[in-house]
Parts: structure tokens; sequence; C-alpha cells
């Protein structure tokens, strides 16, 4: 029997000779597999670490943003500045002349915006220019005529300064801005009550994903939110980790009965 370079040779009585390359090879092979694993957990934790403090989840409480999101629905909102909010995001936001509870609405109107209801088609406007909400999606209700309408309510109003103007997705039920334009903001709610904005479903199953953008407001001046929060690529980041510590846990026991065949 000899070895050489990590290499061990060996002849059998019947003068078979048998060769195993399980040192150096072997050796490379685990040490890779060890950093995959360390890759894999950095991701891992990273990720969830990060979504931990930017995320936190929210219960939906009521039909008002049918059929976007739903009463049940846990949902996971990203913790912004009401500066940062846009139009077409959806937030939650608590405001003691609404209730004690935080509730869920979609942001229409912001400071020095003028919303009004409706245009011959039913549309909502903001400053002028025709919404079309696609995210509706059947949540409009119907006027005398049987066209869907933004409002049943005939609405116009300027939103002040630091001001937001929220609505329900789902017209027909949402107790939302339109109960309290006799108030003295008009129906608007300071900026600063908003807790979050949902990006995403964690429950149920069957709904779990991120929360489309709407391009909906893209050509009111001013535009609307540039998007998604971080929460998708923290989900990418994290199945990645799950697959980069599998595979490289795995890689060993594979190894040695590959060896061992």
């Amino acid at each position: 029997m000899s070895s050489s370079s990590g290499a061990v040779t060996s002849t059998t009585r019947s003068g078979t000779v048998r060769r195993s390359t399980s040192g150096s090879g072997g050796g490379i092979g685990h040490r890779v597999s060890g950093i995959v694993i360390a890759v894999g957990s950095v991701l891992f934790i990273g990720s969830c670490v990060w979504g931990a403090l930017v995320y936190r989840p929210y219960t939906v409480p009521t039909t008002s943003m049918v059929p976007t999101v739903r009463p049940g629905d846990k949902v996971v909102a990203q913790k912004v500045s009401g500066s940062d909010v846009r139009r077409g995001d959806v937030v939650v936001f608590q405001d003691k002349l609404w209730g004690s509870e935080p509730l869920v609405k979609r942001v229409v109107g912001i400071g020095g915006d003028t919303v009004q209801c409706c245009d011959a088609q039913g549309r909502l406007l903001v400053n002028g220019t025709p919404i079309d909400e696609t995210y509706l999606n059947g949540g409009a209700p119907s006027g005398k005529d049987g066209a869907s309408r933004a409002s049943l309510e005939s609405f116009r109003t300027r939103v002040p300064a630091g001001k937001l103007f929220l609505l329900g997705d789902n017209r027909s039920v949402s107790e939302d801005s339109r109960l309290h334009l006799a108030d003295a903001e008009g129906g608007a709610v300071p900026a600063t009550d908003v807790k979050a904005r949902v990006d995403g479903i964690a429950w149920p199953t069957s709904r779990m994903g991120l929360l489309p953008r709407t391009s909906a407001f893209h050509a009111v001046p001013g535009g609307a939110s540039p998007g998604q929060g971080p929460l998708g690529m923290l989900v990418v980041a994290a199945i990645v980790g799950v697959v980069f510590i599998l595979g490289g846990a795995a890689y060993d026991p594979l190894a040695k009965l590959l060896r061992r065949r």
C-alpha cells in the first residue's frame, strides 16, 4: 500500500488495484460546504433581523379594504414616516377621531391636493386628473344607472399641508375620510398618524404575497409611490439562505454515500 498527495493505493490478494481519493478532494469539498453554510446563515439570519427591525405585523379589522385585503388578513407593514407616504399607498394609521384601533386605508390625496368625486364616468379626480382605480375590482358602488362610481357621495375638498385623504377600496361600506368632510380638516388626517405602509400579506397562505403597487396616480403631478419596500428582497434572501444551509449540510452525507458506492 502506498500514498501520495492524499491518494491511497492498495492491492488486494487477487491483484486488483484500488485507488481512493478521499484525501485532498474530500477536504476541499468539506471546506466549501462549510463556507456555503456560513453564507446561507448570514443571509437567513440577516434577512430575519432586518425584517424584524423594519416591519410589523397587523391584522386587518374590517371589510373596508376588500378586495385588496380582507378582514382577518395578517399583513406585513413597513414602518415609515408619514412624510414618506405617497398617493396609492395602503397604510396603517391610528387617529383618535376615527377610533382607538389601527385602521387600514388607501391614500388618495396628500397635502395640497384637491380631491373630488365624481366625473361623468364616475371616477375620482385628484387635482383635476381622473383616476382609474383598478384596485377597486368590484368594490366600487353602483349609482342609480347601474354604473360603477368611485363614491356614491359627491364631494370636493382640499387636503391641508401635512395631511392625508384616505379612502377604503370597498367604497360601499368603508367609513373613511368622506364621513369626516365636515371636520375642520375636511376629512384629512395628520400624516404623523401613519404607523406603517402595507407591503404584503402573510396570512392566509392562499393570499400570501406582496401587495401590488398601483399605477393609478402616475398621471397626477407629483406621481405615486415609487415602488415596493425591501420585503421582496428580504424574502428572497431568506429562501436563498435556507437553500445554501441545506445544500451545504447535505454535502458530507452525500459524499460519504458516493464513496461507499
